[in-house]
């Protein structure tokens, strides 16, 4: 497969609704990721386990729907995890409130990752969210490990919530800090990159964990990248990348679909122009999941992807 994904899922409700009428998809950053992915054409496997409830099953459903297949599809029904609960109006703006659901742990278990099913995908992607689950934390630094141990390109997408972490900062700093060797692929948002030390520490960043490339999503102004040590601003799209609209998660996919589009799976294999044309086609991503409000029925295909850039 092109994309072996660990993630939290992000539920969005209709506007007004209550949870249990209403549920329309999950989502999340790497769960995202992963469907913008199997719009552009490539395969994606989601590690996911759910609890065995009606609940657990509609998310399995509802991804296995949106093409994306379940590696480990095992129920394990006795964990908890935080979900973020997604209020989206009419006119698009989203809401965001927590809580948390016994029964419905959606993040794969240690033991359940397995070396082979690394060993067949090119790329292996996950988000600080999983770092913060008890059941999720040793199976991401394992995947994580086991792709740069093999070669893979690895990308990890930084998403920070104080619920998650309790309002302890600094414990996320570190933990996010204990994956990045592995790590060749780094996505912040603006709001996002003091997690990493801001702005002006990423070039050292990068020279200290051997990162390629780090990507920063600016609200409203495109992104940033840096690579080889250096910085520069990608010219972006009309409508460009807004994390609270989902379209960050839109924008990430795009850049790893046009990664592989280009045949790219190590991270040697990384050149600026190469880097630059991902940037664009993420920014692409991005402004159509903007234009269409947001969530997975807005993750464009790569048509969608390609008509846009050529009508630019």
């Amino acid at each position: 497969m092109d994309l072996y994904s660990i993630g939290e899922m992000l539920i969005d409700f209709t506007p007004g609704g209550e949870p249990a009428s209403y549920v329309r998809n999950p989502g999340g950053a790497p769960a995202n990721a992963a469907i913008a992915v199997v719009r552009s054409g490539l395969s994606a496997g989601l590690c996911t386990s759910v609890g065995d409830d009606d609940f657990g099953r509609f998310l399995v459903k509802t991804l296995e729907d949106n093409g994306v297949r379940a590696i480990n599809p095992r129920l394990c029904g006795e964990a908890v995890t935080t979900l973020a609960f997604v209020t989206l109006a009419p006119d698009g703006n989203r809401s965001f409130t927590f809580a948390r659901k016994p029964g419905a742990d959606m993040f794969l278990r240690e033991e359940d990752v397995k070396e082979e099913d690394i060993r067949n995908s090119a790329i292996v992607h996950a988000g600080s969210f999983s770092l913060a689950a008890p059941t999720a934390d040793g199976a991401t630094i394992k995947a994580l490990r086991l792709g740069h141990e093999l070669g893979k390109l690895v990308s990890f997408d930084v998403n920070y919530r104080n619920v998650v972490w309790n309002d302890d900062q600094g414990a996320c700093n570190a933990k996010v800090r204990e994956i990045l060797p592995y790590v060749d692929l780094l996505k912040v948002s603006d709001e996002e990159v003091g997690m990493v030390g801001g702005e002006d520490a990423l070039p050292g960043l990068m020279e200290e964990f051997g990162i390629a490339v780090i990507v920063e999503t600016l609200g409203g102004a495109g992104a940033r990248a840096f690579f080889a040590g250096e910085r520069w601003d990608v010219p972006s799209r009309k409508v460009t990348c807004v994390d609270a609209t989902g379209a960050g998660d839109a924008f990430w996919g795009g850049f790893l679909s046009s990664l592989r589009l280009q045949g790219i799976d190590r991270a040697d294999q990384l050149t600026r122009e190469r880097v630059n044309r991902a940037v664009e086609y993420g920014n692409a991503s991005g402004g159509l999941c903007v234009q269409k409000k947001g969530a997975i029925p807005a993750l464009p295909t790569r048509e969608e992807i390609e008509a846009f850039l050529a009508r630019e």
